[in-house]
């Protein structure tokens, strides 16, 4: 089921550290990246959606992901562009483009324009700033 996201979520600082923990936090809050190739979810190969672990958006669907060998999950789209917001990353002394939840503001990782087929871009995100929900079995 495809939606747009319409209600911003706000919370303190506080009340997002107590609620995702140490690491989720200083990704998704603070811009951090977990270590290349830690990731849960980068071998992730079952149908499923991608939600953002902070608010429960819908992102990214499994069969817009690929392996491109660089650590992370990797995506060629979001499910609907409109629920992520793209923002100039000037950190580090490179030019990126972040990717953020829409919803609520959360560092989800960054877009590259050097992946596969026609769209051309590869979403590079934190395992720790998704959840994967499978998809409801066809024979249950």
């Amino acid at each position: 089921m495809r939606h747009d996201v319409t209600a911003e979520v706000q919370k303190s600082e506080e009340d997002w550290k107590a609620e995702l923990g140490s690491e989720r936090y200083h990704i998704l809050r603070e811009a951090g990246t977990e270590a290349p190739f830690s990731g849960s979810l980068l071998e992730e190969r079952g149908a499923g959606t991608f939600h953002c672990a902070a608010c429960g958006a819908q992102l990214f669907e499994s069969d817009a992901k690929f392996d491109s060998h660089c650590g992370w999950p990797s995506f060629t789209h979001p499910e609907q562009q409109q629920n992520v917001r793209l923002l100039d990353d000037r950190s580090f002394g490179m030019t990126r483009t972040e990717v953020r939840c829409k919803r609520c503001d959360s560092h989800l990782g960054h877009v590259f324009d050097d992946g596969p087929g026609p769209r051309g871009t590869r979403y590079c995100i934190n395992s720790l700033s998704l959840e994967f929900r499978p998809s409801p079995s066809p024979h249950s």
